[in-house]
């Protein structure tokens, strides 16, 4: 297999960058790099680095060596601790490529190596992308969690159990007239009921951390002339959409980012609901429309002068703007001033205990992509058919089904074909 290196660190101007080796070439290379022998294992050693071909002078930093199987992939790994300017890194990429046996790595092709070398699986190696992505504190902790291999261990012990009630199963299938438990099974359904309770309610979540990973929608509707985008733009902190007294003034869909209690929300400002006049703003209520029913949480405002909350169904929060106008909030509605600031505060004490109450913190991990939820149903539908079944054939046939679709969920069995998919959106040097 080649020897792989890429920039590890973000490219760009930077105090420190490094650079990452990864394979049969890496003592070589560093070797080549530096005129020098290895440093011992793990230990940061002061090198001076040069172009191999010229013998000049490119850096000065750190070389840190790790010796296979101990390292990240699994393989020999040499990580180059140098000056983050971007002529000192063009200048050791050059000469790395230059060098027999070296290529540059491919986007997540460090952490692939890794998942084939058994240091990761792929709940890990899923985790780590999103810690890497992760924006808020919440889905810092969600992804370092995955990362640690709390989601894959759940997974393989549920795997673990189908295995041995599969081995079960097959006894009795292969030794029918040998000294083995009669009527094993039927032995075998308390335990299969178990695995089906236990994997039904980890189905059973609310899709708390795909939401959480994903982030939720909040969609702002009501009539026009209510300050929706006033509200917004209050809510971001920032002139995020044009205000003005015209009515209509949003025609299409506009969203923020926000960090709400530690989980992402996309704050959606949408079109004023009302007969559309012209084709323009007729689209733009459309977009609202199919906004508002999609969002995960709606706000639905209105003003003392403007609107009502006719369109307000369960779940929504309830909010009465221009209170500076002298308008008392109804029960259950929260009053705020876009305009002044008053109210602001209960209203983002409303969204943040909304929000968080989807993400209250539980002592098992969650589910956090569709294709964990996809086997997982799988593994499921499987269970409920070997419960139901008395043909020692047909239920060991359904637990083999159940065992698999867990194992593609950690990358067990078949999963070559979803591996280009898990790993193209990493950066380069992961």
């Amino acid at each position: 297999m080649e020897t792989i290196y890429a920039l590890s660190t973000a490219p760009g101007r930077a105090g420190v960058a490094v650079l990452r080796v990864s394979g049969a070439h890496a003592v070589p290379a560093l070797e080549a790099l530096t005129g020098a022998g290895v440093p011992p294992p793990r230990a940061a050693s002061l090198r001076r680095f040069i172009d191999p071909e010229t013998q000049a002078p490119i850096d000065r930093g750190l070389a840190i060596f790790f010796p296979a199987p101990a390292s990240f992939t699994g393989e020999d790994v040499v990580e180059l601790h140098l000056h983050g300017g971007r002529a000192v890194v063009a200048g050791v990429l050059a000469a790395l490529a230059r060098l027999p046996g070296l290529r540059a790595a491919a986007p997540g092709e460090f952490t692939r190596r890794a998942f084939e070398n058994g240091k990761l699986d792929l709940t890990e190696v899923e985790g780590l992308a999103d810690l890497i992505e992760a924006e808020t504190e919440a889905q810092r902790l969600q992804a370092l969690r995955q990362m640690e291999g709390a989601l894959g261990k759940l997974y393989e012990g549920w795997r673990a159990r189908l295995l041995r009630a599969l081995a079960y199963a097959e006894a009795e299938i292969d030794f029918p007239d040998e000294e083995v438990p009669g009527d094993l099974i039927a032995k075998l359904g308390p335990e299969i009921a178990r695995l089906q309770s236990e994997i039904g309610a980890h189905l059973d979540d609310g899709r708390r951390g795909e939401l959480l990973r994903d982030g939720i929608e909040v969609a702002i509707v009501g009539p026009p002339n209510v300050g929706k985008s006033s509200l917004l733009n209050r809510l971001a902190g920032r002139e995020a959409a044009i205000v003005a007294d015209e009515a209509g003034t949003t025609r299409d869909v506009l969203e923020v980012r926000l960090d709400i209690g530690g989980v992402p929300v996309t704050l959606a400002d949408t079109a004023g609901l009302r007969e559309a006049i012209g084709t323009v703003e007729r689209e733009g209520v459309r977009r609202a429309l199919a906004r508002a029913e999609k969002a995960d949480l709606r706000l639905v405002v209105a003003a003392p002068d403007a609107g009502d909350f006719a369109l307000a169904r369960a779940g929504d929060i309830k909010v009465l703007n221009k209170i500076d106008l002298g308008a008392e909030p109804p029960p259950g509605v929260i009053g705020v001033s876009a305009a002044t600031g008053a109210g602001l505060e209960a209203l983002e004490a409303a969204l943040k205990a909304r929000v968080g109450s989807a993400f209250e913190a539980s002592e098992h991990p969650v589910i956090t992509r569709a294709r964990h939820r996809e086997g997982l149903a799988e593994c499921a539908a499987a269970l409920a058919r070997a419960g139901q079944g008395s043909d020692a054939d047909l239920v060991a046939e359904d637990l083999r089904l159940a065992a698999r679709a867990l194992g593609r969920i950690t990358g067990r069995v078949d999963v070559e074909e979803l591996l280009d998919v898990i790993f193209r959106d990493f950066c380069i040097g992961k």
